[in-house]
């Protein structure tokens, strides 16, 4: 349909926007032919008219539909424009944070100026193999497609990678280049790409600057070949440089810098090594100040500096060669400084001395005349003479910075060279995939040479790609067999031609070159006059006589014609000034020389003129930079169509790097320039969506009807869409899809989405009426049987109204004469009441009247008797004062008589006496109170005493009135004194009393305070014992949760210690496996040295006791044959694996160990040869002596022995004195010490007895032997030639009989002496260190009691705390101390073990050389007669006899040639391992130790070689695993250990094993058992691994839920296609296959378990991992395919009853990303329910998921990004790993649980079959 028939009502369009670019409207109202203006509605609810084009009468652009907004493809919308893509863009990159998108055969990659996670190893894993269509956009998916596209067409890639300043293209190349280190499978070769990354900082350092766009810019494009060999393994690389931008080097704009290392020379001037270079801040040196911005904000030049130092190490660049490279740059920054002056218009000169040119001359070696002179003038060739003429100021100052540019450039492609070399490739180069990075299309408000170079460049790169895009839609249509119609496309050849062609803009800029007088001017008038009117693509500005624009492909460009300086350079080919440098252009040297002093070794002669040929004068003056740009871009793009390219255009989002920011503006301004928009506008052209037959069906299904759905697909489609789209060219029917041209996919989504609501609508209103008819007869139904019960109810609530009504008469009557008969009775008692109250108020009235007469009466009666009283007391009174007033007459009469009497003595006699008597009161009264208030106040006491002193002189003075009566009459003047005296006693009472007063108030003060200060002690006591219970009461508390939180954390640590040694267990099997790997590797080396070297004939001994103390391991066969073979170090051929150099090395280290010891073995041996061979001489020499050293010896061994006792006695007294000077701590017998010291006593003890029989053994032995020879002797007398004897001795001493047994005495005596020697010392050292402990622990004890006293100065809590620290520092020294003396223990006990080996060994081998040394006489003497013994009938004991020939026969039988599936369904699970034990225990039987080795390490080796061999046959596999495991139960179970015979018979228990422990080769079956395991696993993952993807993702188990959805055009790349379709029931028929054939195996449950649980986790990662990178997959129904999917795989668990194996677990991640897909994700309870929900995914997985989320059909919503955002702020405390994807190459660490065997290895019977003949039962 027509854009005109689809802008129908509602439909949604895409108009002009000057600030968002496009905006997005809605139609309100049909369009109608011949309509001037549109009615639209904006997003944001705004009305609008719009007015078309009255031109062109275009409507605007149509938006497509929902489902298809953020496509992989931009080509898989329906409508191509530039609006679509740039939505598609903004919506993948801001709400779902994806960075990469197709756009046919491009990769657009957006900058998100923020680290992402997608870069690791296990995304590289991901995307290797994988079709590029199959996975979402990135570069991985780029960088696969190139390499797998090498490998199979034999074709070298490029992968050309464009987009401006600050737009990625360096990060996205180093990331191609790291995948291909990585997925070429050479990790030795992979530190390439490191090599080029190490670059980087010189690189950036002379290549990068600041612009106003990025401040780190590269300046420069580069083209990076990655060199493959035959097996595709990175062996090289090699750089090409372009269009470096030299004009920088003089020039800087606006805020803007030159390049890095120039300021970094600055910032590093001050260094010793740089003072010869005299430079200065950045800001004195002209080409480093003018951009006015000399400092990046958080860049340390400095710093960068030491970087770009080490860097140029790292690349072999030597110091001298770095100080001439510094010191030419120097020299560049000095000659910038140089100024000239005018000496008229056409000349200048420059100052004499002038400081920056001699500086210059100093660093380049130069004169300085000659350069004065040549910077000034100029050199003009003619055919017959040379002319040398002056230059102006302005030409001299142009050749001054051509001259610094041409010296930079040729200085930057000298270090290109070098790290060229750096990566040289030694091998021969097979393939290559080039990486291009080059800047894209540039326009600025001034654009120089080096952008119109660039525009240049993009503009071939744009032909090229074009025509690339052109040939793929060619091949395209020819494949399907489309008819080919011509595209119209943009061709920009006339543009290129403008530039490069015959009388091009480059070939009169070369043209103005030549000239003498050439100029800008005259360039730019040549310009208008060839072009302008001529040519449509130039143009010239209408306010400028200098500038030109070019109409390139993306945008018009206005370049000024200021080009001539920047091209203008061939003068510096008449200077000569830096041979090293300008010697050959082409081929750049070192810069410097190899002089030690590192100066620039250049000429100082005179510069004279060259005298060049004619030809040659013209071959040079073509070499202006626009030639050598020229020709290189030819060169890359000869380069670029002999490969096959691949695009990646990086755009930059905005301007101020700000992360996940989108500018439409310049997003759309990139479009335009790096040609995307293009390819949309060529596939737009002819049929963009493409779609397989299958694909087409499957989505429009809906759209058939049943009739219309044929057996042929293919015409069903056909029938369909000529019935949906009439017009026959919108469509075009190809041999495998279908093509449609633009829009018609957006018009059959509208019918089918309208199809969908109609169905929906009818759904609906189906669903509706039965649920509405549902809903009615149930309330009929309901209204019935209510109205059932409310009539019902009505009734009987009738009945009852009348049993009431009935009951209310009766009650009404009773109660109506209860209430008539209550009011007479009321009112009757009303009446008596009243009676009662009148009565009783009349009498009470009577009553008041008579008492008020009566108390009138009573109150007159008292009355009328006061006034009586009251005048009889008026007279009395009278009366009275009368007396009185005579009495006081008469008083007086007889006061004078008493003062007369007063002053006689008697009276005074009589006062005395009174005063004597209170005095004593007062006295007495006195002493209580000093009593009694003594204990109160010493002030008192000290009143008190003085008062009874006064008091005694007042009694002495007493005494002396009364025996003075006397002289007192004669002294009354003293009375006064005694008066006053008395008076002031009574003063002092009175004071006393005050006192006292005050005392006893105190004392109550004191009193109340006390028992106050007692109230308030005994609240306090009360509080303190509130207090103490609530601190017991938190005590007990603490100590509780202390007691919880050690529980919990004792639970926590068991918990990390069981995933640590997880994690150990993890790390040990990976070890072995890694160490299984080297193995291999190493047994492939070993095989290749083996067909280099040429077998040598003969036979090498190896030495008994080598192989005897060697270690028990299987690879001691391996090792002693590695001995034998030639160390190489090269490789021999290109077809053998990669060598490991580090394992090479420890591999020859080792042989080199082993070949010194075996040396020395046989130095030793030769040795004791030699000594044997000088003792037989000497016996030779003196053989009458015999008797005598026979006597000697044994007299020396008489005197050994009693040595021996008297050793043995000082040993029993030391260990007595031990035992009685010990303390009983240690001491005692349960003490470790004193259990240690008894041991090893006892052992010596023991020993010492054993000596003792071995030395009475080797007596008697010599005895008999001297008994035997003898006779001999006597017989060999008689006769008469003595030479006989002689023979017989010399005979006896060529067999050693006797000086064998005499050197193994002497031997082992010294040996026994020495070793009790020994054993004292050890015994006193033991000693001497128990009395040092016991002095520890004294010291630790008052330690103890130290830290005891602190801590009870502490307060509870702190107590408390310092205790349970003390303990645990207690507890932690004793389980060190513990440990300690175990390991002792178990030093001395594998010390003496092996002692006692070694002597076991040397006794045997004595007493077969004793019984050797006495059968020859006895066999002469004594012929042994044949004597026939019955043997007994016997029960078989489980074991098999075999000999030792037959080993290898055995194990070839056995394990090499024998066939798994045989022996699984015909004979019982295990046998080869029960009968190899069974072997084992006759060996163990014999007591044969090198028996048991060579079986087992034959056995060990031929699994090894049987599985290498057959390494990827599961049931092999399985096979050897089942049977190690079982083998290893075996050697468990009859091992003798009481842990492992629980479970056994008595029969079994007779069947251990009895003279060998085999723990270290069940240490060892037990490696090979995880070996194999992990081989099973790599083994199942690699069959499974291709059904995963298809069966649990790809594969419609549920037909009909899911639609495919439109796919771009990767959908039609040329990987090679997937292999067959699996489904979810070819992974059940896996999983059956695999349990089926280990349970046929006999393996053990457990392992099966672990296996099954291995199995699941590979699925569930494998499957989650692609649903993370695939956005397709990410919808509501492929969640309810993967639940379905898993339910069924949960199914297949519980049938096999391996639901508690712990594989349902490891899917739980992989059950939450389906919930997450199908779960509500709108509210902020949905996004708290999803947190709770997917606690099994990381928050990465979360967001990755949701922003994933696709819609497949309209009726789903997408997820907002508020909404991602609430759940990454809910997650943002989750602690959980980064990592995106799960790792799919985990192995849980497997365990080998003991599975004890109830067969009895007596009943076992060997199959005929097996064809072991060679052994028998015993």
């Amino acid at each position: 349909l027509s854009r005109e028939q689809l802008a129908s009502d509602y439909a949604r369009v895409w108009i002009p926007d000057p600030e968002e670019v496009w905006k997005s409207a809605e139609l309100l109202k049909d369009y109608k032919p011949g309509d001037k203006v549109l009615q639209l509605r904006l997003e944001e609810g705004k009305d609008l008219e719009y007015c078309l084009d009255q031109k062109t009468k275009e409507l605007p652009p149509l938006r497509n539909p929902d489902i298809l907004v953020g496509e992989n493809d931009l080509t898989a919308l329906s409508y191509l424009h530039e609006p679509a893509v740039l939505h598609n863009l903004k919506v993948r990159f801001i709400d779902s944070k994806l960075i990469y998108t197709y756009c046919g055969i491009v990769l657009v990659a957006i900058n998100p100026y923020e680290q992402l996670p997608i870069y690791g190893e296990d995304i590289i894993n991901a995307y290797s193999g994988q079709n590029m269509g199959d996975m979402d956009p990135h570069i991985f998916a780029v960088a696969e497609e190139a390499y797998k596209q090498m490998a199979r067409d034999e074709r070298n890639q490029s992968i050309i990678v464009s987009g401006e300043s600050g737009a990625g293209k360096t990060v996205s190349a180093k990331y191609a280049m790291r995948y291909f280190a990585t997925v070429s499978g050479s990790a030795s070769e992979a530190n390439v790409e490191e090599k080029v990354l190490a670059s980087n900082p010189i690189m950036e350092s002379i290549g990068n600057a600041k612009t106003t766009r990025n401040d780190n810019s590269s300046r420069f494009g580069k083209y990076i070949e990655i060199g493959f060999d035959k097996r595709y393994r990175i062996i090289g690389a090699n750089m090409r440089t372009y269009l470096l931008e030299k004009s920088r080097v003089v020039f800087q704009a606006e805020e803007e810098r030159n390049y890095h290392i120039f300021y970094q020379l600055c910032a590093s001037a001050a260094l010793p090594e740089f003072k010869t270079l005299r430079l200065g801040n950045a800001n004195y040196f002209h080409y480093t100040k003018q951009g006015g911005s000399p400092v990046i904000d958080g860049v340390d030049d400095a710093k960068e500096m030491v970087n770009t130092r080490q860097a140029c190490t790292l690349l072999g660049i030597s110091d001298s060669y770095q100080m001439g490279i510094y010191q030419i740059l120097a020299g560049i920054l000095h000659l910038g400084n140089v100024e000239f002056a005018s000496r008229d218009s056409d000349s200048c000169i420059i100052p004499p001395k002038h400081e920056p040119l001699t500086i210059f001359c100093d660093l380049m070696g130069v004169e300085y005349e000659e350069m004065a002179h040549w910077l000034c003038h100029r050199k003009l060739a003619t055919a017959t003479e040379t002319y040398i003429k002056p230059i102006s100021k302005l030409h001299a100052i142009n050749a001054r910075d051509a001259l610094a540019k041409h010296i930079y450039a040729n200085l930057f492609n000298w270090i290109v060279d070098h790290v060229n070399k750096a990566l040289h490739a030694t091998v021969k180069q097979h393939s290559f995939i080039g990486v291009l990075d080059i800047y894209g299309f540039e326009t600025f408000e001034i654009n120089s040479f080096e952008q119109f170079c660039i525009n240049y460049a993009n503009e071939k790169l744009q032909q090229q790609f074009n025509m690339h895009v052109f040939k793929l839609e060619q091949e395209e249509y020819m494949k399907e067999q489309i008819p080919w119609t011509l595209i119209d496309f943009y061709d920009n050849q006339p543009c290129i031609n403008l530039i490069e062609a015959k009388m091009g803009i480059l070939d009169l800029l070369d043209e103005e070159c030549k000239m003498p007088k050439g100029s800008d001017d005259t360039w730019a008038q040549k310009l208008y006059n060839t072009h302008l009117n001529k040519c449509a693509l130039f143009e010239k500005p209408r306010l400028s006589n200098k500038a030109f624009i070019i109409k390139h492909f993306a945008d018009k460009v206005q370049s000024l014609s200021g080009f001539l300086p920047s091209v203008f350079f061939l003068l510096l080919y008449q200077f000569k000034l830096l041979p090293e440098l300008f010697q050959d252009e082409e081929k750049a040297i070192s810069p410097t020389s190899a002089t030690p002093s590192g100066r620039v070794p250049l000429s100082r002669t005179a510069v004279k003129p060259a005298k060049a040929r004619p030809g040659q004068a013209s071959k040079e003056h073509k070499k202006t930079v626009g030639h050598q740009f020229r020709n290189s871009l030819h060169l890359l793009m000869e380069t670029l169509n002999a490969t096959t390219p691949h695009y990646v255009r990086c755009i930059k989002p905005n301007d101020f790097k700000f992360p996940f920011t989108f500018d439409e503006k310049r997003a759309v301004q990139q479009l335009r320039a790096c040609g995307v928009l293009e390819t949309i506008r060529i596939s737009a052209a002819g049929f963009p969506s493409r779609w397989t037959y299958q694909e087409f069906f499957s989505r429009y299904r809906v759209l058939m009807k049943q009739r219309d759905v044929l057996g042929d697909r293919k015409q069903t489609c056909k029938n369909v869409l000529e019935k949906l789209i009439l017009d026959k060219d919108k469509y075009q029917f190809g041999k495998t899809k279908i093509f449609f041209r633009a829009g018609q996919v957006a018009y059959l989504e509208k019918i089918r989405a309208d199809k969908l609501r109609a169905a929906c609508i009818r759904i609906q209103k189906t669903i509706r009426g039965w649920l509405m008819r549902k809903k009615y007869v149930r309330m009929r139904k309901a209204a019935i049987t209510i109205q059932r019960y409310v009539r019902g109810y009505q009734a009987r609530c009738y009945a009852n109204f009348l049993r009431r009504t009935r009951a209310a008469i009766t009650i009404q009557k009773f109660q109506r004469m209860y209430v008539v008969h209550k009011r007479y009775q009321c009112m009757r008692a009303a009446t008596i009441a009243l009676q009662a109250l009148l009565r009783g108020y009349m009498a009470r009235n009577k009553y008041q009247m008579m008492l008020r007469e009566h108390k009138s009466i009573i109150i007159q009666k008292h009355v009328r008797g006061w006034l009586a009283r009251v005048h009889y007391h008026r007279t009395l009174k009278a009366i009275v004062y009368l007396q009185c007033c005579y009495r006081r007459m008469m008083a007086k009469r007889e006061l004078k008589k008493l003062k007369i009497e007063a002053r006689s003595v008697e009276r005074y006699k009589k006062l005395h006496i009174g005063l004597e008597n209170k005095i004593m009161q007062l006295q007495r009264k006195i002493d209580e109170q000093n009593k009694e208030y003594k204990s109160l106040m010493e002030k008192l006491s000290n009143l008190e005493i003085t008062y009874s002193t006064e008091t005694e002189k007042l009694r002495s003075d007493v005494e002396r009135l009364r025996m003075s009566e006397e002289e007192a009459k004669n002294a009354a003047n003293r009375v006064l004194s005694l008066q006053e005296e008395i008076a002031k006693l009574r003063k002092e009472l009175h004071q006393t009393q005050s006192e006292k007063k005050t005392i006893e108030e105190w004392a109550d003060k004191y009193k109340h305070e006390t028992e106050q200060l007692v109230s308030e002690l005994k609240e306090q006591n009360t509080l303190l014992k509130t207090e103490k219970e609530e601190l017991n009461r938190r005590i007990h508390d603490q100590a509780r949760e202390i007691t919880e939180t050690m529980e919990k954390k004792l639970v926590e640590e068991t918990k990390q210690l069981e995933l640590d040694l997880n994690d150990e267990r993890l790390r040990y099997q990976n070890l072995l496996n890694e160490f299984s790997r080297l193995e291999e590797r190493y047994d492939d080396l070993k095989d290749e040295m083996n067909l280099m070297s040429i077998p040598k004939p003969g036979h090498k001994r190896t030495d008994s006791t080598h192989s005897s103390n060697e270690s028990e391991y299987t690879f001691s066969s391996e090792i002693t044959e590695a001995e034998d073979l030639p160390v190489r170090m090269e490789e021999p051929s290109e077809k053998k694996a990669p060598l490991d150099m580090s394992l090479f090395l420890k591999l020859q280290k080792r042989v080199t160990e082993l070949e010194q010891e075996k040396q020395s073995l046989q130095d030793e041996l030769d040795r004791k040869e030699e000594q044997a061979l000088r003792a037989k001489a000497k016996e030779e020499e003196r053989p009458p002596m015999r008797g005598a050293e026979l006597e000697y010896e044994s007299l020396k061994r008489q005197e050994l022995e009693s040595e021996n006792k008297k050793l043995k006695n000082e040993l029993n007294e030391l260990q007595k004195a031990l035992t009685e000077t010990r303390s009983p701590e240690v001491t005692a017998p349960g003490a470790p010490a004193y259990r240690v010291l008894l041991d090893q006593l006892t052992s010596v003890s023991e020993e010492l007895e054993v000596r003792k029989e071995e030395v009475l053994i080797l007596r008697s032995q010599l005895v008999s032997q001297k008994e035997a020879i003898q006779p001999k002797v006597n017989k060999l007398n008689t006769m008469t030639d003595s030479t006989i004897l002689l023979e017989d001795v010399q005979k006896m001493k060529d067999k050693g009989e006797i000086a064998q047994a005499y050197i193994g005495l002497k031997e082992t005596n010294r040996l026994l002496e020495s070793q009790l020697q020994s054993q004292k010392k050890s015994h006193e050292n033991e000693l001497e260190s128990l009395r040092g402990e016991i002095q520890s622990l004294k010291e630790e004890n008052n330690r103890q009691q130290q830290l005891l006293a602190q801590n009870l100065q502490l307060p509870p809590e702190a107590r408390i705390e310092a205790s349970l620290q003390h303990e645990i520092t207690r507890l932690t020294n004793e389980n060190l101390d513990l440990m300690e003396q175990l390991e002792k223990q178990d030093k001395t006990v594998r010390k003496l073990k092996k002692q006692l080996k070694v002597f076991a060994k040397k006794i045997g081998e004595l007493e077969v050389g004793q019984m050797e040394n006495i059968s020859p006489g006895q066999i002469i003497d004594e012929p042994i007669r044949p004597v026939n013994i019955p043997r007994k009938e016997k029960d078989f004991q489980g074991m098999l006899e075999y000999k030792k020939e037959d080993e290898q026969k055995l194990v070839k039988n056995l394990i090499l040639e024998l066939k798994p599936r045989g022996v699984a369904v015909n004979l019982i699970p295990g046998l080869p391992a029960y009968i190899l034990f069974m072997c084992v225990r006759h060996a163990d039987y014999l007591n044969d130790d090198q028996k048991v080795r060579s079986l087992l390490t034959s056995t060990i080796n031929g699994i090894k070689k049987v599985l290498k061999k057959r390494g990827d046959d599961f049931e092999t596999v399985s096979f050897w695993l089942s049977n190690t495991c079982r083998f290893l139960h075996c050697l468990k179970q009859y091992s003798g250990e009481e842990g492992f015979m629980k479970h056994n018979t008595p029969r079994q228990n007779e069947h251990c094993l009895t003279n060998f422990d085999l723990a270290e080769y069940r240490q060892v079956l037990s490696d090979l058992a995880i070996q194999i395991y992990q081989q099973l696993v790599r083994v199942l993952e690699n069959i499974l691994q291709p059904m995963i993807v298809s069966g649990m993702l790809e594969h419609e188990t549920i037909q009909g839920v899911s639609g495919v959805k439109p796919t771009g055009l990767r959908k039609r790349t040329s990987s090679i296609a997937d292999e067959g379709t699996y489904t979810l029931d070819s992974i059940i028929r896996q999983l059956n296959s695999f349990h089926s054939v280990m349970c046929q195996h006999g393996m053990d449950p457990e392992l099966i378990k672990q296996v099954v649980k291995q199995m699941f986790y590979i699925i569930g990662a494998i499957t989650l991992n692609n649903l993370l990178l695939r956005k397709d997959m990410c919808s509501w129904s492929k969640g309810m395919q993967i639940r379905y999917n898993v339910s069924q795989l949960e199914e297949w668990l519980r049938d096999k009853n391996l639901m508690n194996s712990g594989a349902k677990e490891t899917l739980e991640p992989l059950i939450q990303a389906a919930q997450l897909l199908q779960v509500k994700k709108k509210t902020d309870e949905d996004a708290e329910a999803i947190c709770s929900m997917c606690n099994a995914l990381t928050t990465a997985q979360i967001v990755k998921v949701l922003n994933l989320y696709t819609p497949v059909n309209e009726f789903e919503e997408r997820v907002l990004v508020s909404f991602i955002r609430t759940i990454q702020m809910r997650l943002r405390d989750r602690k959980d790993s980064p990592q995106l994807l799960m790792d799919a190459k985990h192995i849980f660490p497997v365990t080998f649980p003991f599975n004890p065997s109830s067969l009895a290895l007596e009943t076992i019977q060997i199959p005929a079959s097996l064809g072991l003949g060679f052994i028998s039962r015993v």
